[in-house]
């Protein structure tokens, strides 16, 4: 060590302090089969990973790609610790995705290793895929911990753009410790929390937010194969589990509410509620609230990470309804239209710069060159700033729409309805939805008097997630578009406002 740095120190392993220092406290419980691991146990096991995924990519880990598509669980927690710990690039795989769209993003990465879990094996196609390997891992010996650059690509982290095209997120070892302390700090995450996330560790929430924030400072990481609000009421409820940090977004929370046997008072005994990734209604806020529970507002990104956190403080989340918060610790924000930062109460582009902030997209020299403003990571999220320093988002510049959760990129739907027969054009607006905060509603050009919505939806489940595929569709007989050709989405949400289309 040249110079003096210890490669597998608190900052670029977030499970190797802990386990020195608490060997013996349980690091992880799986809710989905009852197991408990210790973190001495865990640090073992991710020390087995990483020696088994060293030796499937012939002894030389250090840049390739791992892939994993599957659920949460102690498999995926430890291939994803074992690459980071050898030197590889971890990936994980949305598995709600389709395969086209699968494939989409390994032939981007190009991973050289491949896991997956037996219920996703066909979703990959023509590539050796390694299935259910957390028993091969227990049986391969330990290997020491390497040592690496804390500035070396660790994860990627897929998002896709206005294009629709997906776009992997470089997240470095020093990216994933930054983000995760400021969670730490914004969440209040200490050795004495119970974390449990039903969000899939394929994005930053599930995987840095949660799981390594809580294995940085030796909390215990409750994990589920996926949400099942029985089970997620059951659990929040359960004293002995002792869960004091919940993580979720709105769909997921009115679900919980709505359970036959979730009642405010099961919940009281949390810290907090943390809520993202879709608009946060002031009734829902306020509905916890006067159950004596904190539903804690926030703002990030896969490029980030936490950015913007309400703080855990009632009368602050109630004076504040809907804002996202203070900037995290280790972040600087910025609102800024035509290149000038403008005054509180106006509206900007948030502008972010930090530890935790991407270098930028794998192979995509281009995107990382309009994303970045003079070393500041431009959002293209809209937001203005109270007199209180709470920032309050108004909108996106770009034109994706959340729903349940999920980012859905109108380009990436509209080029599947073109692909339709007789679909000679097409848009997507994201509209207000009860349940899943925005869904889509997509015009289409027919050479057909009578649409076939339901053969429409089919193509577009055949080819997309469900979450992208549209709520409603409409018939109409142009798409309006710019002189150079840009759908003016304006003019179509005007039209539907209008109740034209009713």
């Amino acid at each position: 060590m040249e110079d003096g740095l210890d490669r597998s120190s608190f900052a670029t392993d977030p499970l190797a302090f802990s386990a020195k220092v608490r060997p013996r406290k349980i690091a992880v419980i799986d809710l989905s089969n009852g197991g408990r691991v210790s973190y001495a146990a865990l640090d073992e096991l991710v020390n087995r990973a990483a020696n088994w995924i060293s030796i499937q990519l012939r002894g030389t880990p250090e840049g390739e790609r791992v892939a994993y598509v599957g659920r949460n669980g102690l498999e995926l927690l430890v291939v994803a610790l074992g690459a980071e710990r050898c030197g590889a690039i971890f990936v994980p795989i949305n598995w709600r995705l389709t395969a086209p769209e699968i494939e989409t993003l390994l032939a981007d990465c190009s991973p050289q290793l491949v896991v997956a879990q037996d219920e996703f094996r066909g979703l990959i196609g023509g590539r050796t895929v390694h299935a259910n390997v957390l028993a091969e891992i227990t049986a391969c010996p330990p290997a020491p911990p390497r040592e690496h650059s804390p500035h070396r690509a660790a994860i990627l982290l897929y998002t896709s753009g206005t294009t629709g095209v997906p776009k992997g997120a470089i997240i470095t070892a020093h990216n994933a410790f930054a983000a995760a302390s400021n969670f730490v700090a914004v969440g209040e995450v200490g050795p004495d929390s119970v974390t449990l996330s039903d969000l899939p560790m394929f994005h930053t929430i599930g995987l840095i937010a949660v799981a390594r924030s809580t294995l940085m400072v030796g909390g215990t990481l409750v994990l589920t194969d996926r949400f099942v609000p029985a089970r997620t009421v059951h659990a929040l409820a359960d004293r002995a589990l002792g869960v004091t940090h919940y993580f979720a977004v709105p769909v997921m929370a009115e679900a919980l509410e709505r359970d036959p046997n979730f009642s405010m008072q099961s919940v009281s005994h949390l810290h907090a509620i943390f809520l993202g990734g879709a608009p946060l209604s002031p009734e829902l806020i306020g509905r916890f609230l006067e159950g004596g529970v904190a539903l804690v507002n926030g703002y990030g990104m896969s490029e980030v990470g936490t950015a913007i956190h309400m703080p855990i403080d009632r009368d602050a989340i109630r004076a504040s309804m809907g804002a996202v918060g203070l900037p995290a610790p280790h972040i600087a924000v910025r609102l800024v239209r035509d290149g000038v930062d403008v005054p509180e109460g106006e509206v900007g582009e948030v502008w972010l710069k930090g530890p935790s902030v991407t270098p930028g997209y794998w192979n995509r020299p281009t995107e990382t060159e309009a994303a970045f403003s003079d070393g500041w990571y431009r959002s293209g999220d809209l937001a203005r700033l109270d007199a209180a320093g709470f920032y309050h988002l108004v909108d996106r510049l770009k034109d994706m729409y959340v729903s349940g959760g999920e980012n859905v990129f109108p380009a990436e739907v509209e080029a599947v309805l073109a692909s339709y027969p007789g679909i000679s054009d097409a848009a997507v607006l994201g509209v207000p939805d009860v349940r899943w905060g925005e869904s889509g509603v997509a015009f289409v050009v027919s050479a057909t008097p009578e649409l076939d919505s339901a053969g429409i939806l089919a193509h577009c489940a055949s080819r997309l997630a469900k979450y992208k595929c549209p709520a409603r569709i409409i018939r109409v007989d142009t798409i309006p578009r710019s002189a150079a050709g840009k759908i003016l989405k304006p003019v179509l949400r005007a039209r539907l406002n209008s109740g034209e289309f009713s």
